[in-house]
């Protein structure tokens, strides 16, 4: 087989419908819109949402509350999964994310009380709970907000 042998795969190359080119293409004059109506105006759709003139659903739902643009989600952190970290180590939030205990940052780490901590560690984060952080001074660790 040579290149100027290659040919495509059947039916896999059609030839696009070129409508409004006379009636024997098959698509001539109203060129597949049919007779008259909305559909058939250039411009013609309806827009997204749209059930007819019937209200639309997010029009029958009621609305409550609001949703708050300024909000700030923290990455949780909990005592026991900071046990898997050396006796005196310094945890970082870059730590945290590359040893896989957090997806990501967001917007800072808060670091709960959650659990039992059985190692001294110095502890940096963005936010910590009352029981977080009287445990882990407890431990003789501490704790500084960043």
């Amino acid at each position: 087989m040579k290149i100027h042998e290659l040919k495509p795969a059947k039916g896999s190359r059609k030839a696009r419908n070129r409508v409004g080119r006379g009636s024997s293409s098959g698509n001539g004059k109203t060129s597949g819109r049919g007779q008259k109506g909305q559909k058939a105006r250039s411009g013609g759709k309806v827009r997204l949402g749209f059930e007819g003139g019937q209200t639309p659903l997010f029009r029958r739902i009621p609305k409550r509350g609001f949703t708050n643009i300024n909000t700030k989600e923290y990455a949780l952190v909990n005592l026991e999964q900071l046990n898997i970290f050396e006796d005196g180590t310094e945890i970082t939030p870059v730590i945290l994310v590359e040893s896989g205990l957090v997806k990501s940052e967001k917007s800072g780490i808060k670091v709960l009380g959650n659990g039992e901590l059985t190692k001294k560690l110095t502890v940096k984060a963005s936010k910590f709970s009352k029981s977080a952080e009287a445990a882990i001074v407890a431990k003789g660790g501490s704790v500084e907000v960043i």
